[in-house]
């Protein structure tokens, strides 16, 4: 089955070794996504209300490169750094994915990538549409 990887661009896909999201036949997994900006500055530092928008519009865009949309996403995983957090994260959580209902998990870390980010979001969706060329 042919494998198609989308990149964002950024200096850590191509330090690391991975991809902003990998296309598997009708399957799109999209890596752990932070706030961070082009320039790798952390959008919103501290709020994550706002970093949530952020990231989940950044995950659109990857699932738009991969032929697939957020109505496709079935799975999502959150880490915040401090249950403070969990309200303002769940409340943009479903304002962009509510009706969509994926599942959903959301657990507490000690820290993450880049200076202010207290939230990161993977997701995986299974889409009807597009190719995986």
């Amino acid at each position: 089955m042919e494998r198609q990887h989308i990149s964002s661009g950024t200096i850590w896909e191509e330090e690391v070794g991975y991809s902003r999201a990998v296309r598997v036949g009708c399957h799109v997994y999209v890596t752990g996504t932070v706030a961070a900006g082009d320039d790798g500055a952390i959008h919103a530092p501290g709020d994550g209300y706002e970093q949530t928008i952020h990231v989940l519009k950044k995950i659109e865009c990857a699932l738009e490169e991969a032929g697939s949309t957020l109505s496709d996403v079935v799975r999502v995983r959150i880490y915040i750094t401090d249950m403070a957090h969990a309200s303002d994260v769940g409340r943009a959580h479903r304002e962009l994915l509510g009706e969509i209902r994926p599942a959903t998990t959301m657990v507490v870390v000690s820290a993450l990538f880049g200076d202010g980010s207290v939230v990161e979001i993977e997701a995986d969706a299974v889409s009807s549409g597009g190719s995986s060329t």
